[in-house]
């Protein structure tokens, strides 16, 4: 069976920076088309944080931009967001989500929570 796995979340204060890891297995990163990050804070719907493709390309959510980093570490096989400046906004719970052809994988989720 398929895991990817999220790790990193946490409380953090205002201005604050986390680093959040996705890991899966070498085969699913060998396959990948792109490698996202989404959050769904309380109440609200999932939205997209943070894609990377398999050329390499980034792409963020307006509100990210400048402040995270989606960054691939193919040593380890995992994919990270580095997360910079955090703002109680940002409070919510943060998905991997890997795509290989027509399927999706995703992870449980790891809290993230911004507050003084």
């Amino acid at each position: 069976q398929v895991q990817v796995v999220e790790s990193g979340g946490g409380l953090v204060q205002p201005g604050g920076s986390l680093r959040l890891s996705c890991a899966a297995s070498a085969s699913l990163f060998f396959r990948f088309l792109t490698v996202d990050w989404y959050r769904q804070p309380p109440g609200q719907r999932r939205e997209l944080v943070a894609s990377l493709t398999r050329d390499g390309t980034e792409n963020y959510e307006n509100s990210a931009e400048g402040r995270f980093t989606i960054s691939r570490d193919h040593a380890k096989n995992t994919v990270s967001l580095q997360m910079n400046s955090l703002k109680p906004e940002d409070t919510a719970l943060y998905y991997c989500h890997i795509k290989v052809g027509l399927t999706d994988y995703w992870g449980q989720g790891t809290q993230v929570t911004v507050s003084s």
